[in-house]
């Protein structure tokens, strides 16, 4: 198999792209660096394709390595022919390589091997191509009688030779193609409730007596039913059209109807097709429905991940954040603008210690003391009480000094609390006190502070737990890697957990940056990169870009523009006879550079009107601008909310089945995607994304089973 043209014809790009990107990566090229450096190579593949081709790649390198291993198999049984070994060779789906290996895979003793062993395959044979409408089986079966193998009378031989066709039946692989087309395309997905919980109440009652097409079944169904049928409660199946599933088979198996072994072989294709094929394909067709329904959980939770590692910074100004509590009290940190530790309290303004004269003047002294221009306060327990005393405590102080009280989700937090992380970082604190620290980074800088949790431990998904955790996490952490390459790191504050997906760089790499950077002061310009212990050209290429230093005497050391370019920009500079300081963020110089002429044979034009832009903003942050939520102050528990109610709150999660929503009362509440617009919804991400500020509309309220039932139809 040519593998660059199969990806070629696969992605609908042109050769040259699909080479040019598998030599760059095997070169050692990151995908951040090929997207954002190499454009001229891949004609401006994005980072989705270029990861789409590396994907792909790998499974059709595995799909040779597996093909060879097939053909010396089948080789060492003397079984290898020209035409099979250029069918094998042609395939390009592993579930079709498998159904051609077969009949030629090393089997466990079945029934057929059994009746082989016995010598009753010259009877399947005879049975198979008779062409007679007279024929005495008994007296044909009784020469094969072999009462040692278990085949004492003529009646059992038969079947023994049936078991064989049987089984040649069902490894044949046209027909194990054609019967999982059927089951995808007119197959249909069946639940039930078992015995023992059918008049209970559960949280898998909807799909009690359910059925849905396998071809139309929406991904978090498949994945409720799996989930359902793993906790015993629901009984699945795969149900395909039998009659024409019977009639396909007959037609493909029975050569001469009208011979007198035909009744016989319709029997076997009844047995084939309820013993061996309709299990197989079952067990394809549930793999195949698992998979997919994996696949969109990806993408769902990946989409969410990046909306949500992408949410916008508060900036870098002193923030408190607090961990809030009742009977333990909410526990308070101080940090400067860069994040950095300052000091801790422990306040107890709730029941049972209702110290809240105690509480607000170690607020005030705080801020008073630490600058503080930002307060966040964590969403857990007493978190809208801990937020209506803070904002109570904030209006005493003048308006132009007061600072924002913003409610910041914990998810995550207590994962990175107990983390080695954690303790290495804040060794001798507890987790609640870890826990606030990282509560109050996140409002400063979501990104830098997200990067230390396992992403799985963020909760922005749809049954995360249900699907092949190794393959989620591939998958969230090239999220990760693209939105931390996207915005940049700042090389002088970011952290190990930061700076490790940065491109080129891993973890071994980032910690010697840190520690060189601790040992010799911050960094004064990108190429001092190079004297880190384990940073070698490869790796300086591949991450510089990447890395920005704000204070840098070279202003391009704090911009996108890549070290390889400095030359070719102060090359500009002469051109329009301007020093480089005066022409970068001066928006009328930038654009009197003439674009083409500065067009060469390894710099095209996407490359130069991508140094025009960053030149005209250089270091600009990708995110948007930084917005809160309001709640209600008089709404704090489930109990306040009633029917009819609208209230403002964050998007906390958005999944294929509806978005859910913060409103400040500890319990996230449900916009199902019929309540999300007046028009149709396929998708609710084209909606609404994780961090969005939204106003909803309360529809009901089930206080007992803490739900609540949201529209954004106002």
């Amino acid at each position: 198999m040519d593998i660059v043209k199969q990806l070629t014809s696969e992605l609908n790009i042109r050769e040259e792209q699909t080479a040019n990107t598998l030599l760059l990566l095997k070169e050692g090229a990151t995908i951040p660096f090929i997207a954002r450096y190499r454009k001229e190579n891949t004609e401006n593949l994005d980072e989705t394709q270029i990861r789409t081709i590396a994907k792909k790649h790998r499974y059709y390198m595995d799909l040779e390595e597996r093909q060879e291993t097939i053909l010396e198999s089948i080789k060492s049984q003397g079984k290898l022919t020209p035409e099979l070994e250029n069918k094998i060779l042609s395939i390009t789906n592993k579930t079709e390589l498998e159904d051609i290996y077969l009949p030629y895979r090393p089997k466990k003793a079945t029934r057929a091997s059994k009746a082989r062993d016995a010598g009753l395959e010259p009877l399947a044979r005879w049975i198979y191509e008779l062409r007679d409408s007279h024929a005495d089986f008994e007296a044909e079966a009784s020469s094969f009688i072999n009462k040692h193998k278990g085949y004492g009378n003529p009646g059992k031989v038969i079947q023994g030779a049936c078991d064989i066709l049987a089984e040649e039946l069902s490894d044949d692989a046209e027909i194990r193609k054609w019967l999982r087309k059927l089951a995808s395309c007119e197959g249909s997905f069946v639940s039930a409730a078992r015995k023992e919980y059918a008049s209970q109440k559960t949280k898998f009652q909807m799909y009690y007596d359910f059925w849905e097409k396998t071809d139309k079944i929406a991904s978090h169904r498949t994945l409720a039913m799996l989930r359902g049928e793993r906790e015993k409660v629901l009984s699945l199946k795969i149900e395909i059209p039998e009659a024409k599933a019977l009639a396909y088979l007959e037609l493909h198996f029975i050569n001469h109807p009208q011979s007198a072994a035909a009744h016989i072989l319709k029997d076997v294709v009844k047995d084939s097709f309820e013993r061996l094929l309709l299990p197989a394909t079952e067990t394809e067709i549930r793999r195949e429905l698992r998979d997919r329904a994996e696949q969109e959980a990806f993408r769902v939770f990946a989409d969410n991940l990046r909306v949500l590692l992408l949410a916008p910074p508060a900036g870098h100004k002193p923030v408190l954040g607090i961990d809030p509590g009742f009977r333990t009290g909410c526990k308070v940190v101080a940090l400067d603008l860069t994040g950095k530790f300052l000091e801790h309290r422990i306040i107890y303004p709730h029941e049972p210690q209702n110290k809240k004269a105690d509480a607000e003047r170690t607020i005030l002294e705080m801020i008073e003391k630490h600058g503080i221009e930002l307060i966040a306060v964590g969403n857990g327990t007493a978190s809208r009480e801990t937020d209506v005393f803070i904002r109570q405590t904030i209006s005493k102080i003048n308006e132009g000094r007061r600072p924002i009280c913003v409610i910041v989700s914990e998810a995550g937090a207590s994962v990175y609390s107990a983390s080695k992380t954690a303790g290495e970082e804040f060794p001798d604190f507890d987790v609640t006190v870890r826990g606030a620290i990282s509560i109050g980074r996140r409002l400063q800088d979501p990104l830098s502070e997200l990067v230390k949790i396992d992403p799985k431990a963020i909760g922005v998904g749809q049954y995360q737990h249900d699907v092949n955790q190794a393959d989620l996490k591939s998958a969230l952490e090239d999220v990760v890697e693209s939105c931390v390459n996207l915005v940049g790191a700042n090389l002088n504050l970011s952290s190990v957990d930061l700076l490790k997906y940065v491109a080129g760089l891993n973890r071994t790499a980032a910690s010697n940056i840190v520690s060189f950077r601790e040992k010799n002061g911050a960094f004064a310009s990108r190429k001092e990169l190079k004297k880190v212990p384990g940073i070698g050209e490869k790796s300086f290429e591949q991450a510089a870009g990447f890395l920005r230093i704000p204070d840098a005497a070279n202003p391009l050391d704090n911009s996108a523009v890549h070290p390889e370019r400095y030359s070719l920009v102060e090359g500009m500079a002469s051109d329009i006879k301007m020093p480089l300081e005066k022409i970068i963020g001066n928006v009328d110089l930038v654009r009197k550079i003439p674009k083409e002429k500065f067009i060469s044979e390894d710099v095209g034009l996407p490359t130069i009107e991508d140094i025009l832009c960053e030149l005209e903003k250089p270091g600009r942050d990708p995110r948007e601008k930084f917005q809160y939520a309001q709640f209600s102050e008089e709404i704090k528990e489930i109990t306040d909310l009633e029917s009819g109610m609208v209230l403002e709150g964050t998007v906390t999660n958005v999944t294929n089945f509806g978005a859910f929503v913060d409103i400040g009362v500890h319990q996230d509440g449900l916009v199902h995607i019929s309540q999300i617009a007046d028009c149709y919804v396929d998708n609710p991400q084209k909606f609404v994304k994780v961090g969005q500020i939204v106003k909803v509309k309360i529809l009901k309220v089930d206080a007992d089973l803490m739900r609540i039932a949201l529209s954004l139809k106002i």
